[in-house]
């Protein structure tokens, strides 16, 4: 069934970016008609075998795409010829019938490709619990194979969009021994987003000249990072995955996380996909406020994560930031049901500039309509400090507001 088409969120950005043609890969898409006309489906194939590597779900109801990227990702050693990815079905707990689809899409693109099958990689991101014909995808695949090389990037980034209200995309280049090396990448996810080990989906390409194993090793360490620090309403959905493909096309060679032509790639890794995941909060179901909160003075930095994101999954925290009530109390609740030490006497909080609780109490000089006015804000920024220790952690979210009861209640319908 098509489903209706979403209203832009207000925290868009306000274009997207033309991202740069990747030496080394070519896309085609198409539709199997789950939006429509709209595609839903993309495919890539590499013209030369390209380093693979990926972060999943660790979801115990996982689909049967993680499940096949996990031991292709093992059997292969990291090598890809070949991607399929489609939306409007999560293919997850779906038994037998999520393996057929996988055993049947897999045959297809090892047939026009001529790999071997764990060098090709799926994922799907949809509804669950629906079974599809088992060869949809395959013949699909078949259909547009002639196609490759037609599409862009960009067009892939609108293809395996579910809920979401804008295709989001980002890019860099950075310089490796004289040589332009180019990192482009897109992502999608709205809803069923606190990611462990991954977000929703995404794929992110690259020239540059890696090993498989660096490239497991710098997603793994940026993921942590970016796309696990975020949060919309605290569920990890049955698909996470992203992937990071190397072409290496250009830049030398490098297979140790030591040398030192690996840091402007590395920095330009990582900030492409910090972008890409607040742009994911960015579009969260509903949301009108993208919220930063800043946990400092914990245990530890696993510690302060921890207590990030139970103020930032907090239903109370995130509809009154979406009223503009600086409802710091709520704050104060979010951070005492973690069960992590904290010292309550120590504790600060501040609403961007504002000071709103010091010392285990109200701020000596608060005001209620300073802080109100902080709350007002598109932006919100906030500090929380529990006196316990020098560990830190950053968690992005949004507000909580009616539109996201809409979204969800009518996501079959």
């Amino acid at each position: 069934m098509a489903k209706k088409q979403m209203t832009k969120s207000p925290l868009a950005p306000q274009s997207t970016p033309v991202l740069p043609k990747i030496e080394g890969v070519e896309f085609a898409v198409g539709s199997n008609g789950f939006y429509g006309d709209r595609n839903d489906v993309f495919i890539a194939r590499f013209a030369e075998p390209a380093s693979a590597a990926g972060v999943f779900t660790r979801s115990s109801t996982r689909s049967a795409d993680v499940d096949w990227c996990r031991q292709a990702l093992e059997n292969g050693g990291g090598i890809a010829h070949g991607v399929v990815v489609n939306a409007g079905n999560s293919n997850a707990f779906t038994g037998a019938a999520g393996i057929a689809k996988n055993d049947a899409t897999v045959a297809a693109m090892c047939e026009l490709i001529g790999c071997d099958e764990s060098n090709v990689f799926l994922a799907a991101t949809g509804v669950i619990g629906e079974p599809l014909e088992p060869n949809l995808v395959a013949n699909k695949v078949k259909e547009i194979w002639p196609s490759l090389g037609s599409a862009s990037l960009n067009d892939v980034g609108a293809a395996f969009m579910t809920t979401d209200t804008f295709p989001k995309a980002s890019h860099v280049q950075v310089n490796m021994d004289g040589a332009d090396v180019r990192i482009a990448g897109v992502v999608k996810g709205s809803g069923m987003i606190m990611p462990n080990m991954a977000t929703m989906l995404g794929y992110i390409f690259t020239d540059a000249n890696l090993s498989p194993a660096v490239c497991q090793a710098l997603l793994s360490r940026f993921t942590d990072e970016t796309f696990n620090c975020i949060t919309v309403d605290g569920d990890t959905s049955t698909s996470d995955t992203v992937m990071l493909f190397a072409t290496r096309k250009s830049g030398p060679y490098i297979d140790d996380l030591s040398d030192p032509q690996l840091e402007a790639f590395a920095t330009g890794l990582r900030s492409l996909m910090h972008d890409l995941a607040v742009q994911i909060v960015r579009d969260g179901e509903g949301a009108t406020k993208l919220i930063e909160i800043a946990v400092e003075g914990a245990v530890s930095d696993a510690s302060a994560k921890i207590i990030a994101s139970s103020i930032a999954n907090s239903p109370l925290v995130k509809t009154a930031l979406a009223a503009s009530d600086a409802n710091w109390g709520r704050i104060v609740m979010a951070v005492g049901k973690t069960d992590q030490p904290v010292e309550r006497e120590a504790i600060s909080i501040w609403f961007g500039d504002i000071q709103v609780a010091e010392n285990g109490m109200r701020a000596a000089n608060y005001s209620e309509e300073a802080a109100s006015k902080a709350c007002q804000a598109e932006e919100i920024f906030i500090r929380v400090s529990v006196g316990a220790g020098a560990g830190e952690a950053t968690v992005w979210t949004c507000d909580l507001t009616h539109g996201y009861v809409d979204i969800n209640g009518s996501y079959r319908t």
